[in-house]
C-alpha cells in the first residue's frame, strides 16, 4: 500500500560525514589504513563523566552498563601518543580547517569568526580518551536546486573514530589507524518529507565536496546517517548508511516500524497494560530434560533459564514491524545489547526450537500467565540473563507509551536494529587543550577566489561543451566518476557520450550482473580508452573487457584472453571482399540493401576488434565498388 508521507508527518534530516584527504587532525600521522598485525596493544576501560552542567548523557550510561573493555591496536607508522591519549592533541591541522571552510562556502554557510573545539562524550570505545573532538566551522548553510532545498544548521570538523575489528563477550578490538582522520560533518535540518529526496540531497552534497579535490574517495570514506520521525512517533538516528541507494528503503522501513509500534501502543492501552515489573523467575528446573540445544548448553555450563511475564502482551510479540522482523526481535535486540546474550525465546513463538508444549504450559503455570500475557525466556549465565531481561522489561514498558527515541544501525536489507538510546545535549563540553582558532576575512577571501565549479554549472557545461544529452549529463555529473570522465575526454579526445555511458550505464549494468566493479581502478579505465583512441580495440568490446578486468586482470591481458586484438584495415578489407564474393548472388539480387546482411556476417567475426562504424563504412564502399564493376 502506498503511504501518504505528508499525512504521516514524515520528517527526515541528514548527517553526512566525509573524510578529508590530508594528515590527521591533531597530529602529523598519515590518514591511511593498514591490515597488518599490530605492533602494540593497549587495554582500557572507559567510564561516563558529567558535563559542565553536571549532567550525564543517557547514551554514555547505556554504554557503561555493558561493562566492556577495549583493546587498541597501534602502529608506529600510522599512530602516535595522541591516538593513545598519552599526550595532548597537537595544533589543529590548518589544511583541514581550510578544506572545511571551502566546503562551508560551497554550501552557502556562514563561517564562524572564532572556532572552538568541543568534547563529545563517547564511551563505546571508538575513541581512547572517551570523547570525540568537534569544531564548529560554519552555520546557516543552504542547499537549493530545482529538485532539493535543505537548510544546513551546522558544519563541523571532527576526528574520525577508531575502526572496530573484532568483539567478544567482554572485549571490543579497535584499530587506531583511522582514529583522528579529519572528517567534515554536515547536518541538515529535517527538511525532507518523503523517502526519496534525502538521497538526492546526499548525492549533491557529496558531489560538492568531491569538487574540491581534497576529500577521500572509496568505500568507508563517506558515511550517511539519517534522522527519521513521524507524527506521534519519535526521532530515530539511523547510522552507517554507505550506499545512497539504500536511503529510501531505510526510511520507508523505519516509517513502517513506527506505524506498527504505534498500533501496538494503542492495543496495549486498549487492553489496560501497565508498566512491566522485573519479576524474574528461575525456570531452569522445567528444562532439565529439554530438547532445546540452546537451553541445554546454557544449563550444562552452570547458567540458568530465567523468565519474565509481560502482562497483556500476548500475541503482540509475533507482529511483524519490518519485513522479517517482529516486535519480539526488538526485545531481543535490547537483550543482546545490554545482556550480551544470543537472543530470547517468547511464548508467542513457542512451542518451537526444541521447546515442547508441556514446557510452555509449565512456564505459564509457574508465572501465573494466561494466553493474554506473553512470557520471555533467556538462557545464559545468570548475571547476563538478568541484565537481558531487565532490558526486555524496560523496552516492553516503553512500548505502552509509543516509540522511544533511539540510535539504530542500518542493516544491508534496509531494516534497522537498536544500538543505544538517542544521545542528549548533556554529552558536550568545552575542550580545554586546544586554543580558539581565529577565522579571518583574509583567509576566507583567499578560499573564495579558488572555489571549484558547482555541480549545476558542471551539468550545464557538459551539455554545451560535450554535447551530452541532459539525461546522461545528469548521470555523469552526479556520479563518483565525474572527474575521471573529464580526464578521459580531454586526454584522449574520446567520444564524450561513450565515456559517460561507460562510467554510468555500463558499470551499473555490470554491477547488477554481480561483477565486482569496485576492483576496476581509474587507471585501468584510462588505459582502456587510451587503447580505443589508438584504434587497438573497438568500443563494442568495453563491457567484456571490464568484466574480465574486474577479476584482477590488467587491460592488455584481458584483451589477449578474449582474443580481441584489433585487426588491421588491410585484414578488414580482405574479409569484407571475401564475404561479398561468397554472398555474390545475394549482393547482385539486393544491391545496396545487402549492406544489412553483410554487416551481420562481418560483425560476427570482428565484433570487439574493430569499430562497427568503420565496418559499416568499409562495407558500403566495397559494395558499391563491386556493383559498379559488375555493370
Amino acid at each position: 500500500m502506498e503511504l501518504d508521507y505528508r499525512a504521516l508527518g514524515l520528517m527526515v534530516g541528514l548527517e553526512i560525514h566525509q573524510e578529508l584527504d590530508t594528515h590527521k587532525l591533531f597530529c602529523r600521522c598519515p590518514s591511511a589504513l593498514t591490515d597488518e598485525g599490530p605492533e602494540l596493544q593497549v587495554i582500557r576501560r572507559l567510564r561516563p563523566t558529567q558535563s559542565e552542567l553536571g549532567e550525564v548523557d543517557r547514551a554514555a550510561l547505556a554504554e557503561a552498563i555493558k561493562g566492556k573493555s577495549f583493546r587498541y591496536q597501534a602502529y608506529s607508522e600510522f599512530t602516535c601518543l595522541v591516538e593513545l591519549d598519552e599526550e595532548p592533541p597537537n595544533p589543529v591541522n590548518e589544511e583541514a580547517i581550510d578544506i572545511a571552510l571551502e566546503i562551508a562556502l560551497l554550501l552557502n554557510a556562514k563561517p564562524v569568526d572564532e572556532a572552538h573545539a568541543m568534547r563529545k562524550i563517547v564511551i563505546d570505545g571508538s575513541n581512547t580518551c572517551g570523547f570525540q573532538r568537534t569544531i564548529l566551522i560554519a552555520t546557516d548553510g543552504l542547499v537549493e536546486t530545482d529538485q532539493i532545498r535543505a537548510r544546513i544548521p551546522t558544519i563541523c570538523l571532527e576526528e574520525d573514530a577508531a575502526r572496530k575489528v573484532g568483539e567478544n563477550a567482554g572485549v571490543i578490538d579497535y584499530r587506531l589507524d583511522r582514529l583522528g582522520v579529519p572528517l567534515v560533518e554536515i547536518a541538515t535540518a529535517p527538511d525532507f518529507y518523503d523517502p526519496y529526496t534525502p538521497a538526492k540531497a546526499a548525492r549533491y552534497i557529496g558531489q560538492l565536496m568531491r569538487a574540491t579535490g581534497k576529500v577521500k574517495r572509496g568505500i568507508g570514506t563517506i558515511r550517511q546517517d539519517i534522522n527519521v520521525s513521524i507524527k506521534e512517533g519519535a526521532r530515530q538516528e539511523i547510522k552507517g548508511i554507505q550506499e545512497l541507494s539504500l536511503i529510501p528503503k531505510v526510511i520507508e522501513r523505519e516509517v513502517q516500524r513506527q506505524i506498527k509500534l504505534l498500533e501496538i501502543s494503542r492495543e496495549l492501552i486498549k487492553r489496560g497494560a501497565k508498566e512491566v515489573k522485573e519479576g524474574f523467575v528461575d525456570v531452569s528446573h522445567i528444562f532439565l530434560n529439554t530438547s532445546s540445544s540452546i537451553i541445554r548448553n546454557a544449563l550444562s555450563k552452570g547458567g540458568a533459564a530465567l523468565a519474565v511475564k509481560l502482562p497483556k502482551f500476548g500475541g503482540l510479540l509475533k507482529l511483524e514491524i519490518q519485513p522479517g522482523r517482529r516486535f519480539g526481535t526488538e526485545l531481543a535486540d535490547h537483550a543482546k545489547v545490554y545482556g550480551g546474550v544470543g537472543g530470547v525465546f517468547h511464548t508467542d513463538e513457542l512451542p518451537a526450537y526444541g521447546i515442547s508444549s508441556s514446557e510452555v504450559e509449565n512456564i505459564r503455570r509457574v508465572l501465573s500467565s494466561t494466553p493474554e500475557d506473553a512470557v520471555v525466556i533467556v538462557a545464559d549465565e545468570k548475571v547476563k540473563a538478568e541484565a537481558a531481561l531487565k532490558a526486555v522489561v524496560k523496552r516492553a514498558s516503553q512500548a505502552i507509551f509509543g516509540v522511544p527515541e533511539e540510535t539504530r544501525r542500518a542493516l544491508p536489507d534496509g531494516n534497522t536494529e537498536f544500538t543505544r538510546p538517542l544521545p542528549g545535549a548533556g554529552r558536550m563540553y568545552v575542550e580545554t587543550d586546544i586554543p580558539a582558532i581565529v577565522i579571518t576575512e583574509e583567509r576566507l577571501e583567499k578560499i573564495r577566489k579558488k572555489l571549484p565549479e558547482r555541480p549545476e554549472q558542471k551539468l550545464k557545461r557538459f551539455i554545451g561543451e560535450y554535447g551530452l544529452s541532459k539525461e546522461i549529463a545528469e548521470r555523469v555529473t552526479f556520479s563518483e566518476n565525474v572527474d575521471l570522465f573529464e580526464e578521459v575526454v580531454r586526454k584522449y579526445k574520446s567520444d564524450p557520450t561513450l565515456v559517460a555511458s561507460t562510467l554510468t550505464e555500463t558499470l551499473v549494468s555490470l554491477r547488477r550482473d554481480g561483477v565486482d566493479v569496485e576492483k576496476i581502478s581509474d587507471e585501468k579505465i584510462v588505459k582502456l580508452f587510451e587503447l580505443i583512441s589508438e584504434g587497438k580495440i573497438a568500443k563494442e568490446a568495453i563491457p567484456e573487457i571490464l568484466r574480465v578486468v574486474a577479476k584482477g586482470v590488467d587491460i592488455p591481458e584481458a584483451i589477449k584472453q578474449l582474443g580481441l586484438e584489433a585487426i588491421s584495415k588491410e585484414e578488414l578489407l580482405r574479409l569484407i571482399r571475401e564475404t561479398i564474393q561468397i554472398n555474390r548472388e545475394l549482393v547482385l539480387s539486393r544491391g545496396d540493401a545487402a549492406i544489412g546482411p553483410l554487416m551481420g556476417k562481418i560483425m560476427d567475426r570482428v565484433r570487439g576488434k574493430v569499430d562497427g562504424k568503420i565496418v559499416h563504412e568499409t562495407i558500403e564502399l566495397e559494395l558499391r565498388r563491386f556493383l559498379k564493376e559488375q555493370g
